[in-house]
């Protein structure tokens, strides 16, 4: 009934407001979704659903990398770093620490000698991209979504620059990417706003679906790991 409709919406878009993409007319009304926001919409709402079946998954071995981190090396168990959210927005984004706590905050390939930085058990948490489960929450708050760029580093100029001139920068960053199923580490800069801007002409949920399934893959096999 239109009563019950009238009720639910609001429900509906407390959970889409952290990815602004419900609809309204200048008195605050709700109105009908175009077709690029009902994609957003789904989109956003498999990312909800996949979070937290994610959780009812991976809360367990989450808890032991956790315990894991904090028993082989000093500092804490998660590290939060300045990422590039879309329009360039900072936002926090944790993952569990696979580098000492000196460790200087940039790239991983920037550093003289990274395996020197490395916990005992950083390069299996890379290997097995177990280091980035944590992000669930930044997903889960918007300010990421399942599939989409990496998010760069704060003081990652130029790879922040040649994504905002290819408009990169409107999509939400993910926590698998086209570019990541392409070579993940080994990529240049180039190549990989190339394959950022490819993803974001051909991005629709078949190829999010075709993405999850290559990480996957790519995880199992540690491909495009350097450290």
């Amino acid at each position: 009934s239109q009563e019950t409709s009238a009720d639910i919406m609001p429900l509906m878009c407390c959970l889409w407001r952290s990815a602004a993409i419900y609809p309204t007319d200048a008195k605050g009304e709700y109105r009908k979704f175009s077709s690029g926001q009902t994609s957003m919409l789904l989109k956003r709402t498999c990312d909800i659903v996949g979070v937290f079946l994610a959780l009812i998954i991976f809360s367990l071995p989450m808890a032991l990398v956790a315990l894991a981190v904090r028993a082989t090396s000093r500092g804490p168990a998660l590290y939060w770093s300045q990422r590039v959210g879309r329009g360039n927005r900072l936002f926090s984004m944790p993952k569990f620490r696979t580098m000492r706590a000196d460790t200087p905050v940039v790239a991983t390939h920037l550093l003289g000698d990274a395996a020197r930085h490395l916990t005992p058990i950083g390069s299996f948490l890379r290997k097995t991209s177990l280091d980035e489960l944590p992000q669930l929450w930044c997903i889960l708050k918007g300010d990421m979504s399942f599939v989409g760029p990496r998010p760069a580093l704060f003081n990652q100029d130029d790879l922040i620059a040649a994504r905002t001139e290819r408009n990169v920068h409107l999509l939400l960053p993910g926590l698998t990417g086209w570019a990541q199923v392409n070579g993940r580490d080994e990529l240049a800069i180039p190549e990989k706003v190339a394959l950022d801007a490819e993803y974001l002409e051909r991005r629709n949920f078949l190829f999010d679906l075709r993405i999850l399934a290559l990480t996957a893959i790519k995880v199992l096999g540690a491909d495009g790991v350097q450290h």
